[in-house]
């Protein structure tokens, strides 16, 4: 990864949160609970989505930095999304985790030193190994991918 590229990925990271926010602060329960599509996660259960997958991220940079190629543990996202706290809490908790996990994740990217992003952890479901920077690239991307998912869905409900 060129250094100019690391640069622009951590400073996506760095403004996902104040992003995420300002899409969906003003909306009402009633948005909350649509769906960003059919057959979808409500924008609700979405954001809570976003805070249990982006702390898992920075938890699986802490494994591959403190050991030699961990195994991580994948979880079943679409079954965490139906539990009562993603389905129906407020989004503030949830925005706590997303900005402290940021702020800390980061802090911890730009410490790091370029070789330590070519470590790597292995992901039993994809049975391959996903190295630092692939698994940084991964994490703009899915920001980005939910983030327009929300502000698609105001654009065709005329929310904006």
């Amino acid at each position: 990864m060129a250094p100019e590229r690391r640069a622009e990925c951590i400073a996506a990271i760095e403004l996902f949160p104040n992003k995420l926010w300002a899409a969906v602060k003003e909306m009402g329960q009633e948005q909350l609970e649509t769906p960003y599509r059919p057959g979808g996660w409500s924008v609700r259960q979405l954001v809570h989505h976003i805070a249990d997958s982006h702390g898992q991220s920075l938890h699986r940079f802490k494994l591959a930095l403190t050991e030699d190629r961990p195994t991580i543990k994948p979880y079943k996202e679409a079954l965490w999304a139906e539990h009562a706290d993603a389905r129906t809490m407020a989004l503030e908790p949830s925005f706590g985790i997303i900005a402290g996990t940021h702020a800390r994740w980061v802090v911890l990217m730009r410490s790091m030193a370029p070789p330590e992003y070519d470590r790597a952890f292995y992901h039993p479901e994809q049975q391959r190994e996903i190295s630092l920077a692939e698994a940084l690239e991964l994490y703009v991307w899915h920001s980005a991918h939910h983030l327009r998912h929300i502000n698609a869905l105001k654009e065709r409900m005329g929310w904006k």
